[in-house]
């Protein structure tokens, strides 16, 4: 249980108003986000400080991004918790205990209207790679005294975040030194894939025209739902939860997969923006479409990326092996190709499922100043 009344410093949050060039440009005009963002800095206590050199030169720090799971955004990390620890909580905690050194961390804000994101460039999404990349690490580095380099940087995130952290090792090493993914989405054949019939399901209540018992033609009821394009019900199913203040449990998996869609498979030319990977009216796998899915998923992506994954000082990989999204099969897969790629990493499993582990961060948060220095 985490002490709520702490007798040791907790550092200080600052909230910056950014409007980004960069979201304002990729956005699509459908999904109505906002590029106009608050973006919490946590600065640890020693921020303040100032160096027991004779230049009484101010203390510089390494830097954290967090990248949030699917349905939240960085400043829900920053919310009081009963009986729990926020991050600013934890870290501070740990830096007290020290058990971690010092850094800054950035709670970026990237929801979107479908849910979230994968913290990948998007047509159908937005670009929130060059997002974080190309706007917020240049803004952080002038705003704050930062080590600005990549050596001195990590990003880490679970779920959906864990995913971003272990895809910016991947595609954008350049700017990180160091990433480490709870329970990050891996393998999607198993991942996704006990989504979508329930998803189907679920988008077949909005069907331009409504079922009926008796006798069906699936091969004309199926004649615009085959292709992989909305027929219609995937454009009214979205405009029925956005009207809404609370999903049920099936429309927000459903626009999960909306969301991974959107990231994995866009297309500018096609309703909406993006393909669907399945037969809307049959369940059957489009395998063209799915094969795009299979282009994101980091456990094929290692041997392309094997270069920029060896550049990165430490990666950091775990996973409950209860998870209910079956997460660990495509962490422990993740794992054995790294090490057959001769890319040091660690790689953890715990007895829990992929809901509530913050506490993970007593691992990974160290271990990442520890690789950043």
């Amino acid at each position: 249980m985490a002490l709520k009344h702490p007798r040791y410093p907790l550092g200080r949050t600052v909230i910056l108003d950014h409007d980004s060039a960069i979201l304002r440009a990729s956005i699509p005009r459908m999904l109505r986000d906002s590029p106009h963002r608050k973006l919490a800095v946590w600065l640890p206590p020693q921020y303040d400080a100032i160096s027991t050199t004779a230049a009484k030169v101010p203390l510089r720090f390494p830097v954290l991004y967090d990248l949030v799971g699917f349905m939240g955004s960085g400043l829900s990390h920053i919310n009081w918790r009963g009986f729990d620890e926020n991050i600013p909580e934890r870290a501070a905690r740990l830096i007290h205990e020290e058990k971690m050194a010092p850094a800054i961390i950035v709670f970026p804000d990237c929801f979107t209207a479908l849910g979230g994101n994968q913290y990948i460039n998007s047509s159908a999404i937005g670009n929130y790679a060059d997002y974080i990349t190309q706007e917020l690490i240049p803004l952080v580095d002038k705003q704050f005294r930062t080590l600005a380099s990549r050596e001195h940087r990590g990003c880490f995130g679970k779920s959906s975040g864990g995913y971003g952290a272990i895809i910016h090792g991947m595609k954008y090493a350049k700017y990180w030194g160091a990433v480490a993914s709870h329970s990050g989405d891996a393998y999607f054949d198993f991942v996704y894939m006990n989504d979508w019939p329930r998803t189907l399901t679920e988008l077949m209540k909005h069907r331009n025209i409504k079922r009926v018992a008796g006798p069906i033609n699936i091969s004309r009821e199926e004649r615009n739902a085959a292709n992989g394009i909305d027929d219609g019900r995937v454009k009214n199913f979205l405009h029925e939860v956005w009207k809404k203040e609370k999903l049920s449990e099936a429309e927000g998996h459903a626009l999960m997969m909306m969301a991974m869609s959107a990231s994995y498979d866009p297309d500018p030319k096609v309703p909406l923006g993006f393909h669907l990977p399945f037969n809307l009216e049959t369940g059957e796998r489009i395998e063209a479409r799915w094969k795009n899915w299979l282009k994101h998923d980091p456990i094929n992506l290692v041997e392309k990326y094997a270069t920029n994954l060896q550049s990165l000082n430490g990666i950091f990989i775990d996973c409950g092996w209860r998870d209910q999204y079956h997460i660990h099969y495509g962490a422990r897969i993740l794992s054995k190709r790294l090490k057959s790629a001769k890319i040091k990493h660690t790689y953890e499993e715990f007895d829990d499922t992929h809901s509530g582990v913050d506490y993970r961060m007593e691992q990974s948060l160290p271990f990442l100043l520890k690789a950043l220095k």
